[in-house]
């Protein structure tokens, strides 16, 4: 399918990785795109489920999925362009974010990752890098739009793989490394949504105080450390960082090492503190989301009736 990469021309690359890159390009009409561009080889055995998966949602904080084809020894796949890099960029930026802002960033994050859940998606993989910024020239702010599916799941799910970025694992992931035990990628994506909480306002990882350890230790030694700081709830609070009291409540429930523990979405979305200036229509709009959602996988059934029937 040469001709379909003949339709694009690259701009510039936003992001390179171990496996491809991903490409700020344009068609034919003007129309801008993302493309991420990855080699064909047997370490991407996710590819089919990324597609599946990414293809089904449509919201407003989800990067959209337009096409994929093959190119050669290539998989080009055609997104939504995010035009002002990633939350990842930002932080490095600002140091840590206004309280205000990372509510306004973290309350996008949670429509997302529940419309994703009640799709029967979860993601597993949710960091700052995968969460990419877009300003809209009628918006007075940036919007967050979640991308990258590499690694998500289909249906409730339970995982017995060890597939997220170390820094953003909940404990009974992180665990998995030793026990390869089962665990609720659910409740996984939730622990994750907790830790990037914690980055934008306090700049820094909850857990990852490699500068405390000792010279030489081994990263199996580092993780079972870790580990040990996740279970026993040992991260810092900068006293210095203007974080109100039902701000660090959130943040709390969010990053219980039990997962029966650790708040579900329904209770997130209740809460005071996310509550506190979500724009009056959000909730609406998730609900209009879901409805549209439903109702073209019904439409979708009943045309595979009708075209099994032959009728």
């Amino acid at each position: 399918m040469e001709g379909a990469m003949d339709q694009f021309k690259i701009i510039r690359t936003l992001r390179n990785g171990p496996f491809g890159a991903v490409h700020h390009v344009e068609d034919a009409a003007g129309n801008q795109f993302a493309m991420k561009i990855l080699k064909l080889d047997k370490s991407l055995s996710n590819l089919d489920a990324e597609i599946a998966n990414h293809k089904t949602l449509n919201h407003p904080h989800i990067v959209r999925y337009h096409d994929a084809f093959q190119v050669r020894d290539a998989l080009c796949m055609v997104m939504d362009l995010a035009n002002s890099g990633s939350l990842f960029e930002l932080i490095r930026k600002q140091k840590r974010l206004p309280e205000n802002t990372a509510r306004w960033f973290f309350q996008q994050l949670i429509m997302a990752v529940d419309y994703r859940h009640k799709c029967g998606v979860a993601n597993h993989d949710i960091k700052l890098e995968n969460l990419l910024l877009h300003v809209d020239p009628g918006f007075p702010h940036a919007l967050l739009k979640m991308c990258d599916f590499g690694y998500s799941k289909a249906y409730r799910s339970i995982c017995n793989s060890i597939v997220q970025t170390p820094n953003y694992m909940a404990p009974e992931a992180l665990y998995s490394l030793w026990a390869h035990n089962q665990y609720d990628g659910e409740l996984t994506d939730i622990w994750s949504c907790g830790v990037v909480l914690y980055i934008m306002l306090y700049g820094t990882y909850p857990f990852e105080h490699w500068k405390d350890d000792d010279p030489g230790v081994s990263e199996s030694e580092k993780m079972r450390r870790m580990l040990d700081r996740m279970l026993n709830e040992s991260y810092r609070l900068n006293t210095d960082v203007p974080v109100s009291a039902e701000g660090v409540d959130m943040l709390r429930a969010l990053l219980k090492p039990r997962p029966e523990e650790r708040l579900r979405l329904g209770d997130i979305l209740r809460h005071p503190w996310f509550q506190k200036n979500l724009p009056p229509l959000a909730m609406d709009m998730q609900k209009w989301y879901l409805q549209l959602r439903s109702t073209l996988r019904a439409a979708g059934h009943r045309q595979q009736v009708v075209d099994e029937s032959g009728r």
